[in-house]
């Protein structure tokens, strides 16, 4: 089948290197000329793990064509992806102003002069009634009507950052919401490849199946937060708790790990999300509120333990990871950028290593000490927190960090080490 894929950012770019992969031809396309020269090059302008090694494949197989023109991408292509960006607005909304767009830009750019039926499926994460909406717009635009003229579907995404390329081959679960049947036949064809369970529901199910999701796993982990900072008061393990606990198949042990809160592009973006939504429609939210706040505290909890073992001031404190998890570079909501303005703010000098997340700190806060290596953060540190559970991290031994206090905000470090705490242990 030939496929477009709207927008290259991280859902965009692995959506449309998975289906590649899958023998599929795919016009991969974005407005942004040096993202696609990037593209086109074989180089990812994201970290994933065996994304550029599968980019660099399909592109060779001539399977992927990465390109500025949208016309030629719709007009050649059976089915149109939608994966553009929804950023947050002040109040938590997203801003749906680049779904629209699109759409408009499709429908009465292109659509409106193609005779053969097209499928349009919105796969960036938005709100209930998001895809009508859209579906409405490319209805004005083109003069045509869905259903008979075009198809519309919404099939949100349930990629995990760092396994993203993964979670595309093995999904979970695939959710299909639809409009019209042909609609849900022809995206049905290009998830032949999986055995995985399938969800077909209506458009706004489709979309509240993400947000619900994300809500969920956001709350265990500000859960298990809580309950890891109890823990501590207690003098139990809150680990070995959490590890009972996700013995039990109705909970299951994933996202019960204590720490210093979550991050990345996902959770605190959709959570918000649907709080703005809910309030919108009327209705409380008191637990998702709740859930955002336990996170933004979680976040500093480290700093406050680092100041009851020394004056910071006038110390520098060397900071180990800061991507919101390992495995990628994404910084978006990460405890990091919480935790090293909470250390300019007392007069700290930080020094902080990260494998892939540098260059993109850098936009946020260029003036602090960046080093290549572990290592090097520690060298000459009066103190140390560690904020990303990176591999690499476990082979630090005792003597690399000269005595000095070590807290710990994820759970990484060898045992053997002396003179550590951790956030919730």
């Amino acid at each position: 089948m030939n496929i477009s894929v709207i927008g290259t950012g991280y859902v965009g770019l692995t959506t449309a290197v998975g289906f590649a992969v899958q023998g599929h031809k795919v016009y991969c396309v974005d407005i942004d000329e040096n993202k696609i020269d990037l593209i086109k090059s074989g180089k990812a302008p994201i970290f994933e793990e065996n994304l550029e090694e599968n980019l660099k494949k399909v592109l060779d197989k001539g399977l992927l064509i990465p390109t500025t023109g949208l016309s030629s991408a719709i007009q050649d292509t059976d089915i149109s992806f939608i994966c553009v960006g929804t950023p947050s607005n002040d109040d938590g909304s997203i801003d749906l102003k680049y779904i629209y767009k699109a759409s408009e830009d499709a429908g009465g750019q292109i659509l409106k002069d193609k005779d053969e039926y097209h499928v349009f499926v919105i796969k960036s994460t938005v709100v209930p009634g998001t895809t009508e909406e859209a579906l409405k717009v490319i209805e004005k635009a083109s003069g045509k009507k869905c259903g008979s003229d075009f198809g519309m579907c919404m099939t949100p995404e349930f990629l995990q950052e760092g396994k993203a390329m993964k979670d595309f081959f093995e999904p979970s679960r695939v959710v299909i919401g639809s409009f019209d049947k042909k609609s849900l036949d022809t995206v049905k064809q290009l998830y032949k490849y999986t055995d995985a369970p399938l969800v077909e529901c209506d458009l706004k199910t489709a979309e509240m199946i993400k947000y619900a999701s994300n809500s969920l796993l956001a709350t265990k982990i500000s859960f298990s937060n809580e309950i890891g900072n109890i823990c501590k008061k207690l003098g139990i393990d809150t680990y070995k708790v959490m590890e009972g606990v996700g013995l039990d198949n109705r909970i299951s042990p994933k996202f019960l790990n204590s720490g210093c809160g979550f991050g990345g592009s996902c959770f605190p973006k959709d959570v918000k999300a649907l709080i703005a939504k809910a309030k919108e429609l009327g209705c409380t939210a008191k637990i998702l509120d709740e859930i955002m706040n336990t996170n933004e505290t979680q976040k500093t909890i480290v700093v406050d333990m680092l100041k009851d073992k020394l004056d910071i001031k006038g110390k520098t404190v060397s900071l180990l990871g800061l991507a919101f998890k390992q495995d990628t570079d994404d910084i978006r909501e990460a405890p990091a950028i919480n935790v090293i303005k909470a250390l300019l703010d007392s007069g700290a000098t930080v020094k902080a290593y990260d494998p892939k997340a540098e260059e993109n700190m850098r936009h946020v806060y260029p003036d602090i000490i960046y080093t290549k290596s572990a290592k090097d953060a520690l060298k000459d540190a009066d103190a140390c927190i560690v904020l990303t559970e990176w591999k690499e991290f476990e082979s630090l031994e005792d003597n690399d960090f000269n005595g000095i206090p070590i807290i710990e905000g994820r759970k990484v470090l060898s045992s053997s080490i002396k003179n550590k705490e951790g956030i919730c242990w």
